[in-house]
């Protein structure tokens, strides 16, 4: 699942190839999604280049292929709708269900989280996990499906469930979920740095995120790992 704005720029490279077999510039995809700055394109392209969902043609300026759309999105649907994107909500304040012995719990799953690029998180409020006592943090928890190879080398796998602390605050050198400009959540390892804070993956391929400290929300810090093996 994207967020509303790679699904627009998804949607707006689309119809720009589609109309003029030219993908557009960094300027015009600013202007189409009303954002600031390039710098927030690239962030984007970066997202949906790693992702799979796009494709940048070495040795060639504004050069962008479509490589797949999100799945059940119709090819004549107009770029912006985003009617299959949900913002984030991370309501996770209620006490765990109890399971069926002494020994669980049932938890909320609130949906996906990137271990990559950050991506939304969708609350799902009918669907719910069981974990073992131990695993709980002292405060409230919910579930989150990782989605993403970003976190692999601290064993955090693409299709793992992570369990995540409600929280608020995090000490540097913690596994958090953190949202980031109030849209988009990503799993990764906190540090601060003066007045920014920097989002750690956990592999060499990816780099680190680093943002002015007011455009990150702590909303959690892990505290468990589920896995399944088929």
């Amino acid at each position: 699942m994207l967020t509303a704005k790679q699904h627009q720029l998804l949607l707006f490279i689309r119809d720009r190839l589609a109309e003029t077999g030219v993908s557009p510039s960094f300027d015009e995809m600013k202007d189409a999604l009303g954002l600031k700055s390039k710098s927030g394109v690239h962030r984007l392209i970066n997202a949906l280049e790693e992702r799979g969902f796009i494709r940048r043609m070495a040795n060639r300026a504004r050069a962008l292929e479509i490589i797949r759309l999100p799945e059940g999105q119709a090819a004549s649907q107009p770029a912006g709708s985003g009617s299959n994107v949900v913002s984030p909500d991370f309501g996770a304040k209620s006490a765990p269900a109890p399971a069926n012995d002494d020994h669980s719990v049932e938890i909320p799953l609130h949906g996906r989280i990137a271990a990559g690029t950050p991506i939304e998180a969708l609350e799902n409020r009918d669907s719910f996990v069981t974990v073992p006592m131990g695993m709980m943090g002292r405060g409230n928890c919910y579930a989150l499906e990782v989605s993403g190879d970003s976190m692999v080398e601290m064993g955090i796998l693409d299709g793992d469930t992570v369990i995540i602390e409600s929280c608020d605050t995090a000490r540097d050198g913690e596994v958090v979920v953190a949202l980031v400009d109030r849209e988009e959540a990503t799993l990764k390892t906190l540090k601060r740095d003066g007045r920014n804070v920097a989002l750690i993956p956990a592999n060499r391929d990816y780099n680190t995120q680093t943002y002015d400290a007011g455009r990150v929300q702590v909303q959690g810090r892990l505290v468990g790992l589920l896995r399944q093996y088929h």
